[in-house]
């Protein structure tokens, strides 16, 4: 029986391998192992990915979002209490970020349609105390339109992008994902269309302030060795990542519409009608390719009977997680809906096009 894995890193990595040692050596025969040249090329490298000013190299994507939510209330453009709001479909991280500041989430229900936050549900959800809104561009697909412009130009909100699971993805306009809005934090875990070996992540800004405080924060809260300006943290980016990260930037376009000729696949090929597909938008990078079934369990014991890797971003959304159980009473049902439907289909560089077709015709066969 032929097997299609959902995602083996081994595989992914496979290509690059001299590469990737050649990096690694270079960094030990440098001496350099915190900071250093490795890691502000990587930045410039993002400053042209973003299409911003600037890059902070730092430990993972929720530090990334901790540190811009945390250098907003030291430059007092944020304050402990005030509100954000928050898509209720989505990983933890995001809020964890929000409330590890001292800050308010304010869930606001998916959207059916994009899974995303539903944008046309932000002015109702805006209070005297909302001061931001962070959105995900979540499964790669951008979550940025009209809407969420105007209701942040008309409130006078901050809007903070978790990009984690969308570089290289474009909006409307043609402008990429991580240089939308105020700023912008980036996760190269190793599962992410741009991976490194281990934890990295980055912020993106146009705001020089904002990124001076970001990279203080990250390193003790200091500019100068032994002047703490902020009660910082040790957030620093590892130079061995950034040297992986530089040689698997470069394959960002490629790796991307990889992802985009298996998702049209899909899109062309799955026809079962208890299936409901993802809209196909041409600016989504398709860090995950995700199917709605009401089945879900059935549905994925028959792929994995039929060798057919899958997995579930995310069973339970953060307002019913144990540590949030303070907002289980929230009535979210898109969110919920959702949490009990979704299931992503193999859609790396494990998969090849003429995989995909099999695993349509695989899906296409269930009842």
């Amino acid at each position: 029986m032929m097997r299609y894995p959902f995602l083996d890193l081994r595989t992914v990595n496979e290509p690059l391998m001299a590469e990737l040692t050649a990096a690694a050596t270079r960094v030990i025969e440098s001496g350099r192992y915190v900071g250093g040249p490795e890691c502000e090329a990587l930045e410039a490298d993002l400053c042209r990915v973003a299409g911003t000013s600037h890059a902070v190299g730092v430990s993972n994507g929720l530090d990334a979002l901790r540190l811009i939510f945390k250098a907003y209330i030291e430059l007092g453009r944020l304050a402990p209490g005030d509100e954000v709001l928050v898509p209720a479909n989505t990983y933890i991280a995001s809020v964890l970020a929000v409330t590890d500041a001292g800050l308010t989430p304010v869930f606001v229900d998916a959207s059916a349609r994009t899974l995303n936050m539903d944008t046309d549900l932000i002015e109702r959800s805006i209070t005297p105390r909302t001061r931001a809104i962070l959105t995900v561009h979540l499964y790669g697909r951008p979550c940025y339109d009209e809407a969420m412009i105007e209701a942040a130009r008309r409130h006078g909100l901050l809007i903070v992008e978790d990009n984690a699971q969308a570089i290289g993805a474009t909006v409307f306009d043609g402008r990429p994902t991580g240089g939308l809005g105020d700023a912008a934090a980036f996760s190269f875990y190793p599962t992410k269309n741009v991976g490194a070996l281990g934890d990295a992540g980055a912020v993106t800004t146009d705001d020089g302030a904002l990124a001076d405080a970001v990279r203080a924060l990250a390193n003790y809260g200091s500019e100068r060795r032994y002047e703490n300006i902020y009660c910082g943290y040790n957030c620093r980016l590892d130079p061995i990542q950034a040297a992986f990260l530089r040689v698997k930037l470069p394959h960002l376009a490629e790796e991307n519409e990889r992802r985009r000729a298996l998702a049209r696949v899909y899109d062309t090929e799955i026809s079962n009608p208890r299936v409901v597909k993802p809209e196909f938008t041409a600016g989504s990078v398709w860090h995950q390719y995700t199917l709605l079934i009401e089945d879900r369990d059935r549905f994925r014991a028959y792929l994995g009977e039929c060798g057919v890797g899958t997995d579930v971003n995310y069973p339970t959304p953060p307002h019913l997680q144990p540590c949030y159980r303070r907002y289980a009473h929230l009535h979210l049902p898109v969110a919920e809906q959702l949490s009990r439907s979704v299931v992503c289909l193999p859609v790396s560089a494990c998969t090849t096009p003429a995989d995909a077709r099999e695993i349509a015709a695989i899906i296409n066969r269930f009842n």
